[in-house]
């Protein structure tokens, strides 16, 4: 079942102030930006994942305010702060054995062992089976391995979740697009820019499959 978005009604006051938390925010914490993953040649894009370096936040962040701040925000520079923001809550297990786990898996992720990383990935949802985070990484082993029918199961244990994963939706949209499913991808890449409007390549993703999908008998 598709998992609809409905925008919140927003005060020009409270837009001002979201606006405002963002620039805030970008100038407060510093963090590297995660690179572009650039086109892959058989697909669309790889899906973003968190920055190499997370501003430290606690879980009294409210993460509905910080995706009204990411639509909010004026710039690309407060954007990315508020994304960092969002991944870290994300990535906030609260749990030691998680943490650890999850570093390893991503040390072998880097090293390209991708079965060690599974291996570790499946002990993170084991122990932590509630923790979204956990899923999404396995699925981007998964999809590193181009075992999409694991990865997308996987996605759709991280939207149950958090609906709102922009970098699930946009790794089910990537996906979908490579097996076919442009109208299925479309809606994907739709709902990942709905939530994250600063997602690179996904507007021209968007506009690209709207013109093959526009027209045909589906």
């Amino acid at each position: 079942m598709a998992i609809r978005f409905r925008a919140p009604q927003l005060s020009p006051l409270r837009l001002g102030l979201i606006a405002a938390m963002a620039c805030s925010v970008a100038a407060g914490t510093a963090f590297a930006e995660a690179g572009d993953p650039g086109v892959r040649p058989e697909s669309s894009i790889t899906p973003p994942d968190a920055p190499a370096k997370l501003p430290r936040v606690s879980r009294s962040y409210n993460i509905d305010f910080l995706f009204e701040a990411l639509k909010a925000a004026p710039d690309e520079e407060s954007a990315k702060a508020v994304e960092g923001r969002i991944w870290a809550l994300w990535l906030a297990s609260g749990s030691d054995t998680t943490d650890l786990l999850m570093t390893r898996a991503k040390t072998a992720m880097d090293s390209k062992d991708y079965d060690l990383a599974i291996r570790l990935l499946d002990a993170v949802i084991t122990v932590n089976p509630d923790y979204a985070e956990g899923w999404n990484r396995r699925a981007t082993v998964y999809f590193l391995k181009k075992d999409y029918g694991r990865s997308i199961a996987d996605i759709r244990q991280v939207l149950a979740r958090e609906p709102r994963h922009f970098g699930a939706l946009t790794g089910l949209g990537t996906m979908l697009q490579e097996v076919g499913d442009e109208k299925r991808a479309l809606e994907a890449f739709r709902r990942a820019l709905a939530v994250n409007p600063r997602l690179q390549k996904v507007p021209d993703l968007i506009k690209s499959l709207t013109e093959k999908v526009d027209g045909r008998d589906i």
